[in-house]
């Protein structure tokens, strides 16, 4: 009643609103994103003396992995061996090998370039989008964005920032507000325990 309830109002409006996406921007992210793809992927079949295989295909990277590269054996599966991210970044670890960079480059260009173009489909007539926010999304209490996950944006790579920077001020808007707590949890324990050191660390601005 004192927390949840009163958001809702808010959440509907922001839903409601939604956030302009600059879209010529975004779909010529997206085609760099394609073009890195097929790049990517050439370089992969060219490490392998220019075999074509499905990249995206456990079973066929098992194939060029363990038998033809006679790499070691990762994480056994159902299915054979793990071709996953974490395994595969243990693998190149451990065998570097031209055509794991490759396929790891050829991953990250092929995950981007579906999340541009997944949210492109959302841009509305008015070049906005409408993400829905979820109050009981997550365990901790966040909230969750879903179609589309606004959240997910990648931020780390230098791609990610770019596509960051397609949300713009729509028109009627002033500016892009950017807000978060710093030190949320040790506030909230500072402000439940009573604690006189960590209140007057906060006071004092100590937590930067």
């Amino acid at each position: 009643d004192d927390i949840e309830s009163p958001l809702l109002p808010v959440l509907a409006r922001m839903e409601a609103t939604g956030i302009a996406v600059d879209r010529e921007l975004l779909r010529s992210l997206a085609d760099e994103q394609q073009a890195k793809v097929v790049r990517y992927e050439q370089e992969a079949f060219d490490a392998i003396g220019g075999e074509r295989v499905n990249l995206g295909s456990p079973k066929q990277l098992q194939v060029v992995l363990f038998e033809t590269l006679g790499m070691p054996k990762t994480r056994r599966t159902k299915t054979g061996y793990s071709t996953d991210a974490e395994s595969l970044e243990a693998l190149e670890a451990k065998s570097p090998h031209p055509f794991l960079g490759a396929l790891r480059r050829h991953r990250d260009a092929s995950k981007l370039k579906q999340m541009m173009e997944s949210l492109l489909k959302t841009i509305d007539a008015t070049g906005r989008v409408h993400t829905t926010y979820l109050q009981t999304g997550a365990a901790t209490g966040r909230l969750a964005s879903t179609e589309p996950n606004l959240q997910n944006i990648p931020i780390r790579s230098p791609e990610g920032q770019r596509m960051r920077e397609t949300f713009t001020v729509g028109e009627g808007f002033e500016e892009l507000l950017t807000a978060d707590y710093s030190q949320i949890e040790m506030r909230i324990m500072a402000h439940l325990s009573g604690d006189e050191g960590l209140i007057d660390a906060f006071v004092r601005g100590e937590d930067t």
